[in-house]
């Protein structure tokens, strides 16, 4: 077998960006489900390191049962496992984060933050995969970071360390979407989803049953239930979109999130975004529609 040849095969892509756009913005509701679930479970009282278990454990059952029947055993075996191990760990490292972030942080807080993952992956595009960044991005880069500073505003009361959580977050999340641009045209969505899901259900599992507590309210039952499959589904139908239409028509459709979570804010927990969040939230999302549409140019 030649140097570098993936050993199991990879399904190719579609052009079907009807489909892509479509799958993507289920992605993206899907996504915005699993803070409302996750900040829920942690405000009933659930310690944020079990609701991650949670999550990642009906992932994984649910892409076992999606999987395996269609492609067995080569939905685990991974082309590049260690890439593979990386990716899978900087997702659960940033869920946790981010779980954790939640107990403290209204949700629209915790999502805008997220927002600058474009603009953190357009820092490490360049030492990861030798990409050149030119003076229009760069000042794009501190644009949106200033956006950061605005919603976290560390020189006034209502930062809140947990601040901090959301960063480390932010930052292994932007990890996780570089390795994944690395393993395009390597890996299988199915193989992604099972070591994605499985590895963090090992990893997750002593910690989460040590705190191990069941819901008592009967209503919090139904986010505990739900969790895993909001990420289970969101996380598939993200891949899937990605084979059908290009990255670069996916990326703006993320910001819709902005306003899903201010809705499920505002609905499910009272809360409404403040005018700081809101400011900060455009100035993010412009910044990244420039790089957006810098890439696209190119």
């Amino acid at each position: 077998m030649p140097i570098g040849q993936p050993y199991h095969a990879v399904a190719q892509r579609e052009a079907r960006t009807g489909l892509g756009v479509g799958m993507m913005a289920l992605a993206v509701l899907f996504f915005t489900c699993i803070d409302t679930s996750a900040k829920w479970l942690v405000t009933a009282g659930l310690a944020s390191i079990q609701v991650a278990f949670v999550r990642y454990a009906v992932h994984f059952a649910l892409a076992l049962v999606v999987f395996l029947p269609r492609e067995g055993r080569d939905a685990i075996r991974s082309n590049a496992p260690g890439r593979q191990f990386l990716r899978s760990m900087f997702l659960m490292g940033s869920t946790a984060c981010n779980f954790a972030a939640l107990q403290y942080l209204p949700i629209t807080v915790t999502t805008t933050i997220m927002f600058a993952g474009p603009i953190v992956v357009t820092l490490l595009s360049i030492p990861i995969l030798g990409e050149r960044v030119g003076i229009h991005r760069i000042a794009a880069v501190l644009i949106g970071f200033g956006g950061v500073l605005v919603v976290m505003q560390p020189w006034g009361t209502e930062f809140h360390p947990a601040m901090l959580l959301n960063l480390a977050a932010l930052t292994m999340a932007s990890l996780y979407f570089v390795m994944t641009r690395l393993l395009a045209g390597i890996e299988s969505n199915a193989t992604s989803q099972l070591w994605a899901a499985g590895l963090a259900t090992l990893c997750l599992m002593p910690f989460a049953l040590r705190v191990w507590q069941w819901p008592e309210a009967a209503i919090d039952w139904v986010p505990f239930l739900l969790v895993g499959v909001f990420g289970g589904v969101g996380h598939i139908f993200a891949t899937s979109a990605h084979r059908f239409a290009d990255a670069s028509l996916l990326a703006p459709i993320v910001y819709i999130q902005i306003v899903l979570a201010a809705v499920a804010s505002i609905l499910v927990f009272g809360v409404w975004p403040t005018v700081w969040t809101l400011g900060g939230g455009l100035i993010i999302s412009a910044a990244g529609l420039y790089i957006w549409w810098r890439e696209r140019r190119r």
